[in-house]
């Protein structure tokens, strides 16, 4: 249906360019145009259409627009309409072709400009639009649009430098606050000195990211996996507890690598108090279930066993039973071992099929943990699913 229409706009509006073209060169007194006074062009490309060439058609057309203060607004329209059915060399053609008009105001070539600069950006062309936007930008043109494109430039090319520099302008223009992405940005940055082992570097990003936004728990858990490979566990632990206070979402992720630090430091006691706490206060299964493997170390199945079932009681979880299951077996045998058995396997068969992260915004679902949901771009909105599949 989009394309009919656009086949029949498109004649029509080179016509009437046309016509009121030939109409203002003319007298006053000058008789009506007859049929006679069609271009040839304009027959041309209803030959390719009946011949079911549109493309060609097409590019006739738009070669018979006239660019002037009437069919400016034509241009653009046909050029967004072409980008956006995916036609991305006819819509830059089209804006092309019209910013190269000597004829075009101020406003309407810095528009132009702009889509021309979407066009680009639309088609993968990312340094010739990161060049349109910043000259939009020192134009004082659209700059609050263009700085948002340039952010979605600079994450895709993972320049989180020149990221931060556009969202604390962006910031400032839009008054948008962006202190969770910037936050981010540092993160990233911080993620690629850690990966080369600059861990005094990676260190000093996390605390910028902190300085942006307290909140940002990624900071916080990098700043404990940097501590905790410095060999300063102590300091790690301190990190660690801090999610607690940022977000109770995000405490699974501290249990392992707790737990490590707890042992390493040979305070396991001081681990069962804490991760009792939090499995108090938060109800969360995986605090319990780090808990019950203490308890269990220490030769308490017992009381492991008595947690984890009262828990259940009150909040059913897939994986506090399968736990459950786990620590029975080793008692069991016969029959009732041959059962348990078969609960054991379905509750594995749960646990492998299921996505523990979701995300919050959209409601993506992946295996592991990612800091920037590759479907809406929302930062920091994938959590640990709760539920009795989750936590």
């Amino acid at each position: 249906m989009e394309l009919t229409l656009l086949f029949i706009l498109l004649p029509v509006a080179a016509v009437s360019g046309w016509w009121l073209a030939k109409r203002n060169m003319a007298p006053s007194d000058a008789p009506a145009h007859n049929h006679g006074d069609f271009p040839a062009d304009y027959f041309k490309g209803l030959n390719l259409l009946l011949n079911e060439q549109p493309d060609k058609a097409i590019d006739v057309f738009v070669k018979m627009l006239q660019v002037d203060n009437d069919t400016v607004e034509t241009h653009l329209a046909l050029g967004n309409l072409f980008r956006s059915r995916g036609e991305g060399d006819r819509a830059i053609r089209i804006h092309q072709n019209l910013i190269a008009r000597p004829t075009l105001s101020k406003e309407q070539r810095a528009l132009a400009l702009f889509e021309l600069s979407q066009d680009y950006l639309r088609a993968g062309l990312l340094g010739r639009a990161e060049t349109l936007f910043l000259e939009l930008v020192e134009q004082g043109s659209y700059r609050a649009e263009s700085l948002e494109k340039l952010l979605d430039i600079y994450q895709q090319e993972k320049a989180w430098e020149k990221a931060i520099d556009a969202a604390r302008r962006y910031e400032h223009l839009a008054g948008k606050r962006m202190n969770l992405e910037i936050a981010h940005f540092y993160c990233e940055l911080g993620d690629g000195f850690y990966a080369g082992g600059e861990y005094k570097s990676a260190l000093k990003m996390t605390r910028r990211a902190l300085n942006v936004d307290r909140r940002c728990v990624r900071a916080t858990l990098l700043q404990a996996s940097v501590e905790r490979n410095s060999g300063d566990c102590k300091a790690a632990i301190k990190s660690l507890k801090q999610v607690e206070r940022q977000d109770p979402r995000f405490l699974p992720e501290i249990v392992a690598p707790l737990l490590a630090c707890y042992q390493s430091l040979g305070k396991t006691a001081e681990a069962e108090h804490y991760l009792g706490h939090l499995s108090t206060e938060y109800g969360g299964i995986t605090p319990l279930l780090g808990l019950a493997d203490l308890l269990r170390q220490r030769g308490n199945e017992h009381e492991a066993s008595e947690r984890i079932a009262k828990s259940l009681s009150e909040r059913p979880s897939v994986r506090g039973l399968d736990h459950l299951i786990e620590l029975h077996l080793a008692n069991s045998e016969g029959v009732a071992r041959e059962n348990l058995l078969i609960l054991k396997g379905l509750t594995r068969r749960l646990l492998e099929e299921k996505l523990p992260y979701r995300c919050g915004n959209c409601g993506f679902k992946v295996k592991t943990l990612q800091w920037h949901c590759p479907t809406c771009k929302e930062w920091a909105s994938i959590r640990p699913v709760q539920g009795v599949i989750g936590e």
